[in-house]
């Protein structure tokens, strides 16, 4: 299988504006999987929240998949706009959230967000499309969509971390952490380090995740590594790093008809995102 990370490697200035994503567009099944194990402690989450809290305020989740991350978002935001640019992700993520007044989901991409200018407060984005320089055209459109004091909040792995990182640099050795973290330290954004655990309910929940990660070769190293950490035939943990960059949009005096315009101003919104 091709790997998230082999993906990755393609993703440079010039290239398509949507790429497959190698696991959640093949593997949904396996994916839902993966998002229900991942950071059980909820350490994302509280970064998240101490860095932009969101209640009250406007969200814009994207890559949002099949959505499983808008229901969180929603129990404290004002509103939650989920932007996706697959088809039958976007459709399911919609199914998802149906009973939810306060949230939507629109079919669209990083680099022509289907919303209006300064019309959310928040955005989010995690692993997925901001993997470093190529995402320029991203970063453009998620500032001008933001509000003035509005954050953009980006959730990538850390591939220095061990052992997750470990696996990935075996299946990317071309990737260079240091480099993607001197480009959002360029671009503005603060980084923080976050230590959390996946939890799986046994080892085949575990095998079938690394599966779709990873390379057949590394994925067997990994099932290995993940045995000896996991004596027995309960419940399998594996430690992974992450990163969180944030970048705030500042305040103050802008020109006229500038993407940091009042929310107040001719065009834009200070309710809820406005649906191109």
């Amino acid at each position: 299988m091709e790997s998230l990370v082999r993906w990755l490697s393609q993703v440079r200035p010039g290239a398509a504006e949507v790429l497959p994503s190698p696991n959640i567009w093949y593997y949904q099944q396996a994916y839902e999987v993966e998002n229900r194990a991942q950071d059980v402690d909820g350490e994302i989450w509280r970064v998240l929240r101490e860095e932009a809290d969101w209640t009250g305020r406007d969200v814009l989740d994207l890559g949002c998949g099949d959505g499983y991350h808008l229901p969180f978002f929603a129990r404290d935001a004002r509103s939650v706009l989920g932007v996706e640019p697959h088809p039958p992700l976007a459709r399911d993520a919609g199914r998802r959230v149906r009973e939810l007044g306060n949230v939507q989901v629109r079919k669209g991409r990083a680099q022509r967000l289907p919303a209006g200018d300064a019309s959310v407060d928040v955005v989010h984005a995690r692993t997925a499309y901001f993997f470093g320089p190529g995402c320029e055209p991203g970063l453009r459109e998620a500032e001008r969509v933001l509000r003035p004091g509005g954050s953009i909040l980006i959730v990538d792995l850390d591939v220095t971390s061990e052992p997750y990182g470990g696996w990935m640099r075996a299946d990317l050795p071309h990737y260079d952490p240091p480099a993607v973290e001197r480009f959002f330290a360029a671009q503005g954004f603060g980084c923080r380090r976050v230590a959390t655990r996946w939890r799986f309910a046994d080892l085949a929940a575990a095998e079938s995740v690394l599966k779709i990660e990873f390379s057949a070769k590394v994925a067997s190293r990994a099932i290995g590594d993940v045995r000896r950490m996991n004596p027995g035939t309960g419940e399998v943990t594996v430690p992974v790093g992450y990163r969180v960059h944030c970048r705030d949009k500042p305040t103050g005096l802008v020109l006229p008809g500038h993407s940091a315009a009042s929310p107040d101003a001719p065009g834009s919104s200070s309710t809820s995102p406005r649906i191109e």
